[in-house]
Parts: C-alpha cells; sequence; structure tokens
C-alpha cells in the first residue's frame, strides 16, 4: 500500500467566454464560400454542356 498521499493539483483554469463576433464572421465567410462554388459548379456544367454535347 501506499504510504504518500496523492497529490492535488490546482483547480482547472476557465478559458474565457467564446468570441461570438469571430465565430460569425468564420461562418458567413464560410456560408460565402459555399454559395460561391455552388455558382461556379453551375456555370462550369453549363459550359460543359454546350462543349461536349454534339
Amino acid at each position: 500500500m501506499a504510504k504518500t498521499r496523492p497529490e492535488h493539483h490546482a483547480a482547472p483554469v476557465l478559458e474565457s467566454a467564446m468570441d461570438y463576433a469571430e465565430h460569425e464572421k468564420t461562418y458567413n465567410g464560410f456560408v460565402t464560400g459555399v454559395k460561391w462554388s455552388l455558382y461556379a459548379l453551375a456555370a462550369v456544367m453549363v459550359i460543359l454542356f454546350f462543349v461536349v454535347n454534339p
């Protein structure tokens, strides 16, 4: 049996609150990127339709 007592650690330090403004900015950037990617994909598909279609 151990003769020493287990060491006690300090309470964990809680991080600061989430930065909601930065979160919203990142989310809006992601949504904008997806939107423009879909527009580009649709344009490429229309171009390919006219190029490949004999």
